[in-house]
């Protein structure tokens, strides 16, 4: 397929037009956005940003404060990751409750009409503490039902107990009773997890007798796995195009090889995203069925690392060779996700323009797929204490809130960005013109790669600027971005090297056409003749050569 290019939304958060943002207010204060109000108008502005496909973030039901113990539940919202009915539509998002299912599905509808495709997640990890399923399919168990607690690990059992201890917290448990108590879904054997744990979820067992040396005991196949595997054909058959694996690694790879087979004989063509941070597992995760993991302890971290704490551009080159030409279009890109800071938040760069070069490297880059999170294209601080959340930089998936550049944007449901003000509508056209040509350019979908930073000579500085071609055909594209601060003046040489690599022709006279910010310049393309050119600060092009 070409170049994915996935734009990620909380419905919560994303279509709620309520501007109260009371701290730690109910969901009648400060309102829920609802998965009618993503309506065409919103979908066609997605499509047009330049994505292919919508990631409905925290779609699943999961605990809120109005329906569990808010004791175990994070903020009034709850975490997306807490699912409470692998087989249910959060509440929350649903004008009519009773219709809830009915309103997701016209969504998928709308979403494919619009041209795009669908992402939900899949939390194969870990629920919530008091998951109970009320609408699982006739005939099947609930997860832990047929469960035998006083067992510390069988791999008959959906979950790992800890016999004779009960469940505890450093706080009042209003009334919540666990025992014995279950292992926490982070890995944490205690009975007693800490506010820092993932105290609000329970682990799921698949076969892995962690305290016995990790002891895997596959066969027969265990009862998650077949019960996992029904929640996944479950989805599938919803018609979406995609699931988001949170926290693949810690699942067994084994389930995997075995679950994802098995929704491909029925569902060939849907995509399998893993949220995984272990290089030493990639390779594994990939041959298990994986389409695309995170590359977020490599190209992430260190993009960050040479936007905010000045990093050596020139290392960009160890994180994407690290992973070979077998692996390289495998790994998914980003700059912001739920689980990341803001761009612009004064924890990251402190202005979403800043890191325009670490964009452009990371949707131009590879072949592989490239995410942006909703408020990201509008420069979103994630600056606001919400509730559960504080002042961290991140946007609360835990608290009912307003997203002041969203519903800026969305301009009470026109999404015409209407109440913008000049600098949001210049860093969105940015990314518009950036995310089409990554969409829909050929030399970046299919296109070969070569990295000219190293055959940089006077005029050119490693450390905060990087060069790369992509070429495909008659399709040559050379990219150039500056990671400083100010203005520069720049020398790039292509060397002789990536014309034999990348079969290209020289050319003594061409045309290159900046596809991001216009204009022309006469240039000549030719091994080592030196193109000049000025990039200000923060910036870089990307030049069609013809």
């Amino acid at each position: 397929m070409n170049k994915p290019i996935i734009y990620q939304l909380l419905p919560r958060l994303y279509s709620n037009y309520n501007e109260t943002c009371k701290r730690c207010g109910t969901i009648e204060e400060n309102g829920c956005g609802k998965l009618v109000d993503i309506n065409e108008r919103a979908l066609k502005s997605i499509a047009d940003l330049g994505a292919t496909h919508v990631w409905y973030t925290g779609v699943i039901r999961h605990a809120t404060a109005r329906h569990n113990n808010p004791a175990i539940t994070k903020g009034q919202a709850g975490s997306p990751y807490a699912i409470t009915d692998y087989y249910d539509v959060d509440p929350d998002l649903a004008k009519d409750e009773k219709k809830r299912m009915a309103e997701l599905e016209d969504l998928i509808s709308r979403t494919h009409a619009a041209g795009l495709g669908v992402i939900l997640d899949f939390i194969p990890n870990h629920v919530s503490r008091e998951y109970h399923s009320t609408c699982k399919p006739k005939g099947k168990s609930d997860l832990g039902e047929k469960d035998h607690p006083e067992w510390a690990f069988s791999p008959l059992n959906n979950f790992y107990y800890i016999p004779g201890e009960r469940f505890t917290m450093d706080k009042d448990l209003q009334g919540y009773e666990e025992y014995p108590a279950k292992v926490t879904g982070n890995d944490c054997f205690t009975s007693h997890p800490s506010a820092n744990d993932w105290y609000e979820t329970v682990k799921l067992n698949y076969g892995v007798f962690y305290q016995g040396g990790g002891e895997k005991q596959f066969c027969p196949i265990p009862d998650t796995w077949v019960k996992m595997l029904d929640i996944l054909l479950f989805w599938a058959g919803k018609k979406i195009d995609g699931l988001r694996v949170d926290m693949a690694e810690m699942v067994p790879v084994e389930f995997f090889a075995w679950a994802i087979e098995k929704v491909r004989e029925k569902y060939p063509k849907i995509l399998f995203i893993g949220e995984c941070y272990d290089p030493g597992k990639y390779d594994a995760y990939l041959a298990a069925g994986f389409d695309y993991l995170y590359d977020k302890v490599g190209m992430y971290d260190y993009l960050r690392g040479v936007t905010s704490r000045n990093w050596s551009s020139e290392g960009i080159t160890q994180q994407w060779m690290q992973h070979g030409d077998a692996r390289l279009p495998h790994m998914l890109y980003f700059m912001e996700n739920h689980d990341e800071q803001r761009i612009a938040s004064g924890f990251f760069a402190g202005n979403g323009t800043c890191a325009e070069p670490a964009m452009i490297v990371t949707a131009t880059l590879t072949q592989g797929p490239v995410m942006i999170y909703a408020g990201q294209e509008l420069g979103e601080r994630g600056m606001e204490m919400e509730g559960f959340s504080g002042i961290d930089g991140r946007t609360s998936i835990f608290d009912y809130w307003g997203v002041k550049s969203l519903q800026a944007w969305a301009n009470k449901g026109k999404y015409d960005g209407g109440k913008l003000n000049d600098e949001q509508r210049e860093l969105r056209s940015f990314y518009q013109k950036l995310l089409t040509v990554a969409r829909d350019n050929k030399a970046i979908q299919k296109g070969k790669m070569y990295d000219i930073t190293y055959a940089q000579g006077e005029g050119f500085n490693k450390s905060k600027q990087y060069a790369f071609i992509r070429h495909l055909g008659t399709e040559t594209l050379l990219i150039i971005v500056n990671f400083h601060d100010r203005e520069q003046q720049l020398q790039v040489r292509i060397p002789s090297d990536a014309f034999v690599y990348l079969e290209m022709d020289e050319k003594k006279k061409a045309t290159a056409t900046d596809l991001l910010r216009g204009g022309k310049q006469q240039i000549a393309f030719e091994a080592d003749k030196p193109i000049e050119m000025t990039l200000p600060a923060w910036t870089g092009v990307i030049l069609k050569i013809r």
